[in-house]
């Protein structure tokens, strides 16, 4: 089948898209696969690109199923990630399969496995988003120190060199590490120069734990690169957008752990299950799509599990209280990837969300933010320098 012949035959799912009531599902995450051919420092999932557990991955047909559910439930687009969505054999056909039903894909890849061929069919058959390019450092050094892998460096270039050959439309994002902090510079300089990249590129670097908690061992390098990382925080400026999403988001969230949207899509990991978010491995929160549906579990289960508070008491007396929800990673599933429960605060994520706090003019001193009473006052002062600069 060319190109043209595939165009033509996309077409909008029957409904349009469109379901009825709530029974409406726009976007899903698909995670292919949680083998990945890098063994970055910092990963919190990825498992050995031979791993045994490839046998327990869904097959073809069985990934097939899953999409035309998401389709029938009105899915305009679907995220392919994992790990490296790219090691799986079938991806060019679970890719040409996602786009014949009319869903945009969203492809998560560290570029490493773009051949001429996959770059031919996402030049004639464009995913409609655009593709999120991870990047580990800007020299074979650098880059290999996170990898981990000989070779993955000359690899990495040759993939966005045939995305750019074939002007397939991506962004890079970066990671801060000890490794590469030096050229962030360097990087951001390049990243300017890509067509698609119309402002400066992301970072991730929240050093999230094992997702699985199945590694002390990398737990212990994560969090020997969150010490080198000065808290992964840095001074940032006070602008109106972030102004507007404190005004937003800030504010004590009280005994609720799920406020976040976490079940509003979902994940649906390689072997079946679907998780109410991309990093919630937990069993609690799983729901096996070998005996169940999509819809069962976006529109049943997780809004039934969903529902559970928090009951541990250092939690209530911390998180619950503090204002500065919207500055902090905590969440049920970094508590989980960290202590093994969902409702234990995260002393990393606190420290840090204290510090960009005080950074911006929220705190002060020794102040914690569940010791804050007057929090409306000071975001209403903020807003106030904030408009004095603007004039």
């Amino acid at each position: 089948m060319n190109g043209s012949d595939f165009v033509e035959k996309i077409k909008p799912h029957e409904d349009g898209f469109m379901t009825t009531g709530s029974n409406r599902l726009g976007h899903i995450d698909i995670e292919l696969t949680e083998r990945c051919d890098n063994n970055c420092v910092h990963c919190s999932i990825n498992i050995p690109e031979n791993s045994p557990e490839q046998k327990r991955e869904l097959n073809t047909s069985e990934w097939k199923k899953i999409i035309s559910e998401a389709a029938d439930l009105g899915v305009l687009s679907i995220r392919f990630t994992g790990g490296e969505p790219l090691l799986r054999k079938d991806f060019s056909e679970l890719y040409l399969f996602t786009r014949k039903l009319g869903i945009k894909v969203i492809i998560f890849t560290n570029a490493r496995k773009i051949t001429s061929e996959i770059a031919k069919l996402l030049s004639k058959i464009p995913p409609l988003e655009k593709m999120e390019v991870s990047v580990y450092g800007m020299s074979r050094s650098s880059y290999e120190k996170v990898s981990r892998v000989p070779g993955s460096y000359k690899e990495f270039r040759s993939g966005v060199g045939l995305l750019l050959k074939s002007n397939i439309p991506f962004i890079v994002k970066g990671i801060h590490l000890p490794d590469n902090l030096s050229e962030k510079e360097e990087f951001e300089s390049w990243a300017s120069t890509l067509p698609w990249m119309d402002q400066s590129p992301s970072y991730s670097g929240s050093f999230e734990f094992r997702e699985r908690r199945d590694s002390d061992s990398k737990n212990k390098i994560i969090a020997s690169l969150r010490i080198n990382s000065d808290l992964n925080a840095e001074k940032k400026e006070l602008t109106r957008s972030r102004l507007d999403f404190l005004e937003k988001f800030i504010g004590p969230s009280g005994p609720d752990l799920f406020s976040c949207g976490a079940g509003q899509s979902g994940s649906v990991d390689a072997y079946g299950f679907i998780h109410p978010c991309l990093t919630l491995k937990a069993d609690e929160f799983a729901y096996d799509l070998k005996d169940g549906t999509i819809k069962e579990a976006i529109f049943k289960f997780f809004p039934e599990k969903l529902k559970v508070k928090a009951s541990n008491p250092e939690y209530l007396n911390r998180c619950s209280n503090c204002f500065l929800k919207g500055l902090c990673l905590q969440c049920p599933s970094r508590a989980w990837s960290e202590n093994g429960t969902f409702d234990t605060p995260v002393e990393y994520l606190c420290k840090v969300a204290h510090k960009e706090a005080k950074d911006i003019g929220l705190l002060k001193g020794d102040e914690k933010g569940w010791e804050i009473t007057d929090w409306k006052e000071r975001i209403k002062k903020l807003e106030e320098k904030g408009d004095d600069r603007d004039r």
